[in-house]
């Protein structure tokens, strides 16, 4: 039956827009793509069927993270390329599938029905749609792409005149004063990216967790002060440092506090001005810019730009197109862009893999000779052979990939099963955490699952033989610990401020201790179930109130920016019974929410639960919601069914969220090989209109 309707569909519009709102009614588009495709045909009755699914498509992987359909790899793979889970329960009667409705169709089908010069045009214009080497965007996001390509191109093309205006012996000294004299036969790929990125005006800096991507741009900041300071009556630069969350811009601010006071400066009034010079302070990336609420616009824009010199973005892999457009456009002009981040990471939730497509062929290198001269002389780096090529091309000299890891060792198995899993190495991947040894009793985690249905393993990275010998009982593996240290070193009705801020760190570093991981938010396996069956759990053994939604003991985190409160998306908080005196001298105790402050002071902020909007339950958390989070045990609850979302860039996500310790949980043995078999795949075009502005074959259109 399914191949007349597909035929059906295929020849009538008005069939079309049927199947796609049972496509809606089963979950595999959402209402709003539907929404678009009826609009379409209202504005243009004659739009051919395969248009307005292109439009629907096109929209549907918007909502997917993706930047735009690419039509090929839809005919060749569409379950794949749309991220469409698997047929459903057995009896179940789902509407045809894409693969069925397109299997008759060719790539020069699709596109010749595309010809619409009121819907679809090649480039510039005012179609809603934009058809771009074979990828079908929505016009905002083909927009998106060109300018974020034509910016960095514009950086890229000044490297020349950069480096030629540089000292190469002062460059040399200040990167000695810097990282000491070279002693190292290896090349110190640190003191490779300070050099280069001082270079140019626009620089990435990607490396894997431990690599020292922070120590690096500290660095870095130091030595382009150090260049500019020398020069005669020369003002600081103006330097910002911003980050995608409030979570990641408090770590980023803490870590660059102490790389600041660790920096090897001369002790001089020169050395202090450096370091006088260096930002002491991280905001949000939409701080940064001056959102405006209930608007995609914010304060700094191409016409009122930012007032600064050098921007340092951490955390870039969670930056979305459209966030990245509105970061080139605030720019100055001759400002410096640097981006900081790990390439294998998840890309953002929203549209686009923006350092994803940058680092591209950042593992091999592509450096040119010119490059690796020019480096030589000015640090004492080589690079080596294998990295070298004579047809590097223009952006390959702007990025740099730390590849010495100073937290995961080559013994470390948390680091082993990292780099097995990036490498799509499915059975070195099951090969480490099965030889890891089984964790026998993982209770605190209060899962409740079937005993025989979960197969709990557990990673200690061994960085040192403390840490490799450490007892079982040391490992923190659940709620239970930071709840049971809530109530042991509660300091009592009349303690006073400090008292409770020292008890308030003190959970909160407890609760940061442990964290459990879901790749899904809904089904069995997800957060929002979990939170429910683990604070049920929670109640059932006493540890937490047997009812209310506020109570003594509730983790949350934010779940949207609030710049009233000084909250950002992603900060995490322990409710407590705070102890408190009121007007008449009597004591009492109430209910407040404590965060830790997120500058790296350790102080503790209080507010009322009445006051917090944002907010949800956080015993579990989405790996998504996990980033540029770290935690000392962190375990992945992987779910029992195959899903899109699964893939190696999500495991290697969550492995890596871990210090310590990392707990692998499979309600079903193979699932984990699944994932590591399936990549993320972004639809976008990015890579190719940058390497088209750089190679001079401008796309018309999308311009700043």
């Amino acid at each position: 039956m399914s191949r007349p309707v597909a035929a059906a569909a295929l020849a009538s519009a008005d069939a079309l827009l049927d199947l796609l709102d049972r496509w809606v009614e089963h979950g595999w588009l959402r209402a709003l793509d539907r929404a678009l495709a009826r609009f379409l045909r209202e504005q243009v009755p004659e739009a051919a069927p395969l248009l307005l699914l292109g439009a629907a498509l096109a929209s549907h992987q918007l909502g997917r993270g993706h930047a735009c359909l690419d039509l090929e790899a839809a005919l060749d793979a569409p379950d794949r390329t749309l991220s469409l889970p698997p047929d459903g329960e057995p009896g179940e009667d789902p509407p045809v599938r894409p693969a069925a409705l397109l299997a008759p169709v060719t790539l020069q089908d699709w596109t010749a029905s595309l010809d619409h010069p009121a819907l679809v045009a090649p480039a510039a214009g005012a179609t809603p749609l934009v058809l771009d080497r074979g990828r079908l965007y929505l016009r905002r996001l083909w927009e998106c792409e060109q300018r974020i390509a034509e910016s960095v191109a514009e950086r890229v093309a000044w490297f020349s005149e950069l480096r030629s205006g540089l000292d190469p012996a002062a460059m040399r000294t200040w990167l000695d004063h810097l990282f000491g004299a070279r002693t190292e036969r290896e090349i110190d790929w640190q003191r490779a990216a300070c050099a280069l990125a001082a270079a140019g005006a626009f620089g990435v800096i990607t490396g894997g967790p431990g690599t020292g991507k922070t120590t690096t741009v500290v660095r870095l900041l130091a030595l382009l002060q150090a260049l500019q300071l020398e020069r005669a009556s020369a003002l600081p630069l103006r330097i910002r440092m911003a980050a995608p969350t409030g979570k990641a811009a408090a770590r980023l601010n803490a870590s660059v506090a102490g790389a600041v006071h660790a920096l090897s400066l001369p002790d001089d009034e020169c050395g202090a001005r450096i370091r006088a010079a260096i930002p002491a302070e991280v905001s949000t990336v939409h701080r940064l810019l001056g959102s405006r609420p209930g608007s995609r616009r914010y304060r700094h824009h191409a016409g009122n730009p930012l007032p600064l010199d050098v921007l340092v973005v951490d955390e870039a892999s969670m930056i979305d197109m459209e966030l990245m457009t509105s970061v080139v456009q605030a720019l100055p002009t001759a400002a410096r862009l640097i981006l900081l981040g790990d390439k294998d990471q998840l890309a953002s939730v929203e549209a686009g893999a923006v350092l994803g497509e940058i680092c591209a062929r950042a593992g091999a290198g592509h450096y040119s000779p010119a490059t690796s001269r020019w480096l030589e002389a000015v640090s004492g780096e080589r690079i080596p052979d294998r990295l070298r090529n004579p047809a590097g091309g223009p952006l390959d000299q702007h990025v740099v990939m730390l590849r010495r890891s100073y937290r995961f060792g080559e013994s470390s198995a948390i680091g082993r099963l990292a780099r097995s899993v990036n490498a799509g190495d499915a059975e070195a991947a099951r090969a480490i955490v099965s030889g890891s040894g089984a964790l026998p009793d993982l209770a605190a985690v209060s899962l409740n699952g079937p005993e025989d249905a979960v197969f709990e393993r557990y990673v200690l990275h061994g960085r040192d033989d403390a840490a490799r010998d450490r007892r079982r009982d040391d490992l923190p593996t659940g709620q239970a610990h930071y709840l049971r240290l809530m109530r042991s070193l509660d300091p009592g009705d009349d303690a006073v401020p400090d008292a409770t801020n020292r008890w308030a760190g003190q959970v909160l570093d407890a609760h940061s201790g442990f964290q459990l991981l879901s790749a899904v938010r809904r089904g069995p396996w997800g957060v929002e179930t979990l939170n429910r069956r683990i604070e049920a759990a929670l109640r059932s053994e006493g540890l937490i109130p047997s009812s209310g939604i506020w109570y003594a003991g509730r983790p949350v985190i934010v779940t949207a920016n609030d710049y009233g409160l000084g909250l950002m998306n992603g900060d995490i908080g322990v409710t407590l019974a705070r102890p408190m005196a009121e007007a008449d001298g009597r004591r009492v105790r109430a209910l407040r929410v404590a965060f830790p402050a997120g500058d790296g002071s350790g102080r503790v902020r209080w507010f009322v639960p009445s006051r917090l909007v944002n907010v949800e339950t956080v015993y579990a958390m989405t790996v998504h919601k996990a980033q540029g989070s770290e935690f000392d045990h962190a375990a992945l609850l992987l779910p029992e069914r195959e899903n899109p979302v699964l893939t190696r860039e999500l495991l290697y996500t969550a492995i890596t969220r871990a210090r310590c310790w990392f707990t692998l949980i499979e309600p079903r043995a193979g699932v984990l090989e699944q994932a590591v078999r399936r990549r993320v795949l972004r639809g976008t075009g990015l890579g190719d209109a940058l390497r088209g502005r750089m190679s001079g074959q401008h796309i018309s259109g999308g311009g700043r």
